[in-house]
């Protein structure tokens, strides 16, 4: 169904503002694990979908805002293996759809709206019964794929080899994916998220609890850098943009504006200030959610190159 492990490329980036500061910053390509499922979509739902398949589950359900990778991914692959897709979207339907649930449609997925006030309710026991009366048996998938079998999966994206740097950092959402990087690394090496959500710091409180019931284990040997949000989720401003646009002029890698853009600017942000010591080497990963641009440029004018 999956790849049993999938292994990745890191590429050093080569830039004499990072030279300049004698640090090495290298980028861990997972927005090509898959065309569609990317990035770290792909390491969280991998076990989520052998887990559904071995229990006999034909359709996936799953919530997510109206530009949710989370939502993309599900839906394609739930064409993709054979799973029929639910979407439980926050808001008002919009036609015509943007691209990012026209593609979700295309693939399959019934989208199904709910208002804002009932989304906040999700999780509820009470609400859960009501869309299995609504729709029948299903599996189901939290919102960002964010649950212990999601953190399994993105322990996988570093492999034994790959776990030499003195620093691993990752944009946080849910902090799932942070969450099975630190698991994997044992408390060895600096692991460093960065929320792409205004006041972030509470995602520790998440974080250390998807560890302890990931392997019962406190790791002390990571923490959030909490000022690179821009403003809050999909908030932006210029000086991001021209960031994006320069790093994919001379690197010719494209990031998006939500996650990994926010993460490589405070990076640099952070090289330039002289967080790092001459000689360590920096890896950050690259967790997808490239699908999201289209939308983005739909919905703000085409600021991305």
């Amino acid at each position: 169904m999956f790849e049993e492990m999938i292994k990745t490329p890191i590429i050093r980036i080569k830039d004499e503002i990072i030279e300049r500061y004698g640090v090495d910053l290298y980028l861990k390509r997972e927005d090509l694990t898959d065309p569609w499922i990317s990035g770290n979509k792909y390491r969280k739902l991998k076990y989520n979908l052998i887990d559904a398949r071995e229990k006999g589950f034909h359709t996936l359900l799953t919530f997510g805002g109206a530009y949710s990778n989370h939502i993309h991914a599900v839906a394609y692959a739930g064409k993709k293996y054979s799973f029929k897709s639910i979407g439980i979207i926050r808001g008002e339907e919009n036609l015509p759809l943007n691209p990012t649930l026209e593609e979700a449609s295309v693939n399959g997925m019934n989208l199904h709206y709910i208002s804002r006030s009932d989304y906040r309710n999700k999780t509820g026991p009470e609400f859960i019964e009501n869309l299995k009366k609504q729709f029948g048996e299903f599996y189901l998938l939290p919102e960002g794929g964010a649950n212990m079998l999601a953190v399994q999966g993105c322990t996988e994206i570093l492999t034994p080899d790959e776990k030499i740097f003195n620093h691993i950092c990752c944009a946080c959402g849910t902090g799932a994916t942070l969450a099975g990087i630190i698991s994997s690394l044992k408390g060895d090496k600096k692991v460093w998220g960065f929320p792409v959500v205004k006041n972030g710091a509470f995602l520790k409180d998440d974080i250390t609890k998807l560890l302890m019931d990931f392997g019962h284990i406190i790791y002390d040997n990571w923490g959030l850098i909490t000022d690179y949000h821009f403003g809050g989720y999909a908030k932006y401003d210029y000086n991001l943009i021209s960031f994006i646009n320069r790093f994919k002029k001379k690197h010719a890698i494209q990031l998006d504006p939500i996650y990994t853009g926010k993460l490589l600017f405070g990076i640099y942000d952070q090289i330039k200030a002289g967080l790092y010591e001459p000689g360590e080497k920096i890896l950050a990963i690259h967790t997808g959610g490239l699908q999201g641009i289209h939308g983005f440029n739909k919905q703000f004018g085409n600021l991305l190159a």
